[in-house]
C-alpha cells in the first residue's frame, strides 16, 4: 500500500513540474502559439480549469497561483499520510 501511494505521490510530484512550466510560460505570448505549449495546456487545463477566473484584477489573472497553492497543499497531505504509514 505504501509503495503504491509513493508511486502516486511521484507521479503528481511530477504533473506539478508541468503546472509550473505551464504557468511560467503562460508569461511569454510568442510561446503560447507552439505545439509544447498547446500540449502543456492540454495537460493542466482540467486541474485549472476549477479555478479559473476566481480572482482576476484587471488584465492579471491570479487563479494559477490559487490552483498551485491547493495542489501544493494537497501534495503535503499525501506526502504526510504516506509517512505517518
Amino acid at each position: 500500500m505504501q509503495l503504491l501511494l509513493i508511486i502516486i505521490y511521484r507521479i503528481l510530484e511530477a504533473y506539478l513540474y508541468v503546472l509550473i512550466a505551464y504557468i511560467l510560460l503562460s508569461w511569454i505570448p510568442e510561446i503560447r502559439r507552439t505545439r509544447f505549449y498547446e500540449f502543456l495546456e492540454r495537460l493542466t487545463n482540467p486541474f485549472m480549469r476549477i479555478f479559473r477566473g476566481i480572482i482576476v484584477i484587471g488584465m492579471i489573472d491570479l487563479t494559477p497561483i490559487v490552483g498551485f497553492l491547493f495542489y501544493q497543499w494537497g501534495l503535503r497531505a499525501l506526502a504526510f499520510m504516506i509517512n505517518s504509514l
